[in-house]
């Protein structure tokens, strides 16, 4: 298993070995080793785990959750394409507005951390492309919240040919520095403070 520590302050791709036979391949997405090389913690604490399809086009995010209570999440392509987006909305972070993407694909089979307070978004690249997630806390709707993915200012860059195609919630949502105005974006030490909470759990 490689690590690489993305441009996000505490968010980690992670890209595992895969051993292909003649029936296919066995791939192991999260070890437990590697994450604690990386992230510091022993594992994540997981209390749901996420299964979504999507159609090529499709664009989910940029999401993040209130903090408290917040939530971090392991990220990883179980089939198709998708190039996997990690934006940090904590206000305070070191890297504050900062974003990078990761592509997820059938032959490397990468995985992404996001810590607590972290935006995260992907793009579809193919039909059926399928996310699986493992998260620290339940999904509870009115926790959740976005911003626009085609902000100018975060400067992510939409591959050629995608429809974009959103759901409501998305299409509306308001800028990162609109959400910050707002007081709508989580606070950096109380994430980090949540997510140390979390291991001590």
């Amino acid at each position: 298993m490689q690590m690489r520590a993305l441009a996000v302050d505490g968010a980690f791709e992670f890209s595992p070995k895969v051993y292909p036979d003649d029936r296919g391949f066995f791939v192991s997405p999260f070890q437990e080793d590697a994450f604690r090389d990386a992230v510091g913690h022993p594992s994540i604490p997981v209390a749901q785990t996420n299964h979504s399809m999507s159609r090529r086009g499709v664009i989910r995010g940029v999401h993040y959750t209130v903090t408290p209570p917040g939530v971090a999440k392991h990220v990883y392509c179980a089939r198709g394409r998708a190039l996997d987006i990690v934006v940090d909305t904590r206000v305070g972070s070191p890297t504050f507005g900062r974003s990078e993407a990761v592509l997820f694909d059938q032959q490397d089979f990468r995985s992404v951390y996001f810590p607590v307070g972290v935006g995260h978004a992907f793009i579809a690249l193919e039909d059926e492309t399928v996310m699986s997630y493992l998260l620290t806390s339940a999904y509870v709707p009115k926790y959740e919240l976005s911003i626009s993915i085609f902000d100018p200012a975060l400067q992510l860059s939409i591959p050629d040919g995608i429809d974009g195609i959103q759901s409501q919630r998305d299409t509306v949502a308001p800028t990162l520095d609109e959400a910050r105005l707002a007081g709508l974006l989580p606070d950096y030490e109380t994430c980090r403070q949540r997510e140390r909470a979390l291991w001590r759990q």
